[in-house]
């Protein structure tokens, strides 16, 4: 059953000026998140703002308690800690699926949340 699905779509050029701000990646990504090119962590913002769209926008979410990943062949996924977890938790969300995509300038993410 089908909890919840967030999309999210990010322009890299407005990612990457907000970027530039003091702390603002600190405050997004985890320290592993931060290792990648500017285009891959505006798809990793996207997918973050896509789960907590997908989790019902909840005040309190910290963005380091969810850390995007990728498994052996690629396919990127959650790990998720503290507030994202515990709300995850309170749906009865047993999957997390996430699909990054990225073209023209455009970052994109969609996650659905499956029971």
């Amino acid at each position: 059953m089908i909890v919840g699905i967030g999309i999210d779509v990010t322009q890299v050029s407005r990612f990457t000026a907000a970027a530039a701000r003091e702390g603002l990646l600190e405050r997004i990504f985890t320290e592993s998140e931060q290792d990648a090119s500017i285009q891959r962590m505006a798809g990793r913002f996207a997918a973050k703002e896509a789960l907590a769209k997908a989790l019902g926008a909840p005040t309190g979410l910290v963005w380091t308690d969810v850390e995007v990943r990728r498994d052996e062949a690629g396919k990127p996924y959650f790990a998720c800690t503290g507030t994202v977890a515990d709300r995850v938790a309170e749906l009865g969300i047993a999957n997390l699926h996430l699909s990054i995509t990225h073209d023209a300038g455009i970052a994109a993410a969609v996650v659905v949340c499956e029971a």
